[in-house]
């Protein structure tokens, strides 16, 4: 088979590939992440804006500034940035990463950190009220510690428990924001 030299190559005479229907869509998705975040910021105004107008306020209550004027202030705000950054994000406009993001997004994501972070957090959770916030607190500040790769068996126990107590002292004490004490109760 001989080429002649006015014919281009036979890769070049192929007609495009017809993308799917599936993989445009799963395109058109990635190109407008974005709208999921205007998604979220919508559904949470809404429920902002429903939590507030179906606030039982005290009827003796004067003034024009009320218990609804903030949340439905906050609920307008929500839904206002949700149909601003659609309508942007449609328009073609995209955010862009900070400067400093060192993520590679070729890599896959680190699930074994993320899995040991969500059962630090659910073991604190089911721990607080039987344990208190000191004991619970110490342990997911150790437990976050390790997951996220501190190896220091000695010192990160040490500072998780002072920094446990100390949250706890200015929680509990200085704000008044009570948390549950635990068999330490007494102690601190």
């Amino acid at each position: 088979m001989t080429t002649h030299p006015n014919t281009p190559p036979a890769e070049e005479n192929t007609p495009p590939k017809d993308e799917s229907s599936a993989s445009r869509g799963s395109s058109w998705l990635r190109e407008h992440s974005e709208l999921g975040v205007g998604l979220m910021l919508l559904i949470l105004g809404v429920l902002v804006l429903t939590d507030a107008l179906t606030m039982d306020v005290d009827i003796t209550q004067r003034g024009p500034v009320g218990p609804k004027t903030v949340p439905i202030a906050v609920g307008i705000g929500l839904l206002a940035v949700a149909v601003l950054l659609s309508l942007d994000v449609l328009r073609g406009g995209r955010g862009e990463a900070e400067g400093g993001e060192d993520i590679d997004l070729s890599e896959p994501s680190d699930w074994r950190t993320v899995l040991l972070l969500a059962g630090v957090f659910l073991g604190n959770a089911v721990l607080i009220g039987p344990l208190g916030f000191p004991i619970s607190g110490a342990l997911l500040f150790w437990g976050s510690a390790y997951a996220l790769g501190s190896r220091h068996l000695q010192r990160d126990p040490l500072i998780a428990a002072c920094l446990s107590v100390v949250t706890y002292f200015i929680f509990n004490n200085l704000l008044g924001v009570p948390l549950p004490g635990g068999p330490l109760m007494g102690v601190i």
